[in-house]
């Protein structure tokens, strides 16, 4: 009889200690091979540092790792990929100088030519539904593209072990059901996988595993296939995430109006827009889907400001639709035409934006949270003598900590020191407490557990209920669902046409994302939106 071969993956007794905080406390864990194993915590459980400490990214003060029965003191993630660990981030590890098939390559062994490797690429992104081109620059791929590339360059591997953290976000859900084949074929053929997500019905669907974090330490291990999405969540966060009460709105005048807008792309691997037509109203939460790569990021930056190349009339916006917005009197009462207006004269007007990407963007990783609202808010800097606040700076800071639940050590903490989903929190609060007239929203729970994820998406609904004008982008369908009062839908440049949230099914959205919505039905659902 042959003896059961030892445990894929096995943690002792792991301890990690940062100043001021402790990230892990006595955890262990064991995945055996071939098993989908989830790791499931709240922002700041200290899940990430324990799958740096496996991956050798971090070393852990206390505690010991077994990979497939020898101890292993992993130094760094080179020594991990040679043992057969791969990881996919959740913050990636990319050089933006460098083309996707020259990062892969870094990755690989050198006995493989760059040919070789743009080869493979193409094979696997074929294979696995991940549409990748090989020759782009990094720093011209949006979020969502960066991440296909991180999952390309783990199966390239031929891992072992497979971390995946958060990799469904960017996906279709034909893309997902995709993925999970490959996943559980890659299991079936006894690799084990390490799954990090907030989907919780993505946890319950596939894994057979499930090890629970709360504040650092080990709260529970199950089986999430016996498990409901809100046992899950108890198991989580301690409680169940308050359900968001449904609400039919109110629109009221149009405040965004998009009218035919049509922008060359600014550089050679970005989408040109076509045509684009749309209107946020008062009172409402227009969402877009689709695909990371389709014009979302071009869009985003025509309206924001960041590109400056709108054609004149193309993006107008209605000052003073919206009762209680920060606007000043001179510039209500009139519709501008902001094609032309520089993203500082747009937030003036009412416009807040929350970017994709959370450091580097929607804030200064270095820059401690106070100092960072002045990004975006300008209530501490003194009229015309440019004098700072600081102490308002730092009230204003820590009410947001404070409301939306922000772990972290203050109002001085550097963004850097923030999970990403508490940095999400942050930002997400600093451009509500904004009070805006028009909120564009672009992944606003990307990488946020369930709590917060709830938390934040009931914040939006209640700035449409007080009058603002909401439009956000994301990939996650659920949350667009959930949120959307209309919804439309981005493919190769071009936006589908407006579909009532009571109208779209995950199945007609996935398919409109193939661009496929010039048809009858579709045609007929926005002449009775129109006559609505």
């Amino acid at each position: 009889m042959n003896p059961s071969p030892p445990p894929r993956l096995l943690l002792r007794g792991i301890t990690k200690r940062y100043p001021g905080v402790v990230a892990n406390t006595n955890v262990s864990l064991t995945v055996q091979p071939g098993e989908i194993h989830a790791v499931l915590g709240e922002n700041g459980a200290g899940k990430s540092t324990l799958m740096k400490i496996i991956y050798g990214a971090v070393k852990p003060d206390e505690g010991e790792v077994l990979f497939n029965g020898q101890p292993s003191h992993i130094r760094n993630p080179q020594e991990a990929r040679a043992l057969g660990i791969s990881m996919v981030f959740q913050h990636f590890s990319l050089f933006e100088v460098l083309t996707v098939a020259e990062n892969v390559w870094l990755g690989l062994s050198k006995s493989l030519s760059l040919a070789e490797v743009t080869a493979q690429i193409t094979q696997i992104a074929a294979e696995y539904g991940l549409d990748c081109d090989p020759a782009r620059p990094v720093h011209t791929l949006s979020v969502g593209e960066m991440q296909r590339v991180e999952i390309i360059r783990a199966l390239l591997t031929h891992p072992q072990l497979l971390i995946l953290d958060e990799p469904t976000s960017v996906l279709t859900p034909q893309a997902v059901e995709k993925l999970f084949v490959v996943l559980k074929k890659l299991a079936s053929q006894g690799c084990s996988i390490l799954y990090i997500s907030h989907k919780l019905h993505e946890i319950r669907e596939l894994c057979t595993a499930c090890t629970v974090l709360r504040g650092g330490q080990v709260t529970g291990v199950c089986d999430p296939r016996q498990e409901s999405n809100a046992s899950l969540s108890r198991l989580m966060i301690g409680a169940e995430p308050p359900a968001l009460t449904a609400r039919t709105s109110q629109a009221g005048v149009a405040v965004l109006t998009v009218h035919n807008l049509s922008l060359a792309k600014a550089d050679p691997f970005g989408t040109d827009l076509l045509g684009i037509d749309l209107q946020v109203r008062a009172g409402e939460v227009v969402g877009i889907a689709g695909v990371s790569g389709n014009g979302q990021g071009e869009l985003l930056r025509a309206l924001s400001g960041e590109d400056p190349r709108a054609p004149a009339g193309s993006v107008r916006m209605a000052v003073g639709a919206v009762a209680g917005a920060a606007v000043p009197d001179s510039a209500k009462g009139r519709e501008h035409d902001m094609s032309a207006f520089s993203p500082a004269h747009r937030r003036k007007l009412g416009l807040h934006f929350v970017p994709e990407e959370r450091l580097g963007r929607g804030a200064v990783p270095t820059l401690g949270l106070a100092h960072n609202l002045l990004l975006t808010r300008r209530e501490a800097v003194s009229p015309g003598t440019g004098w700072l606040n600081l102490g308002l700076l730092r009230d204003q800071a820590q009410d947001i900590i404070t409301r939306y639940k922000v772990k972290a050590s203050g109002p001085q903490a550097a963004a850097k020191s923030l999970s990403g989903g508490n940095l999400q929190k942050f930002i997400v609060g600093r451009e509500i407490e904004a009070k805006p007239a028009l909120l564009i929203v672009s992944q606003p729970t990307w990488g946020v557990d369930v709590g917060a994820a709830a938390q934040i998406r009931g914040e939006i609904l209640a700035l449409r209920d007080a009058g603002c004008a909401v439009l956000v982008v994301s990939e996650e369908l659920d949350e667009l669902f959930e949120i959307s009062d209309r919804l439309h839908v981005m493919a190769k440049g071009r936006l589908s046409p407006s579909l009532a949230r009571a109208e779209a099914t995950v199945e007609r959205i996935g398919e409109w994302m193939s661009g496929l919505w010039d048809t009858p039905a579709a045609q007929t659902s926005e002449v009775a939106h129109a006559q609505a």
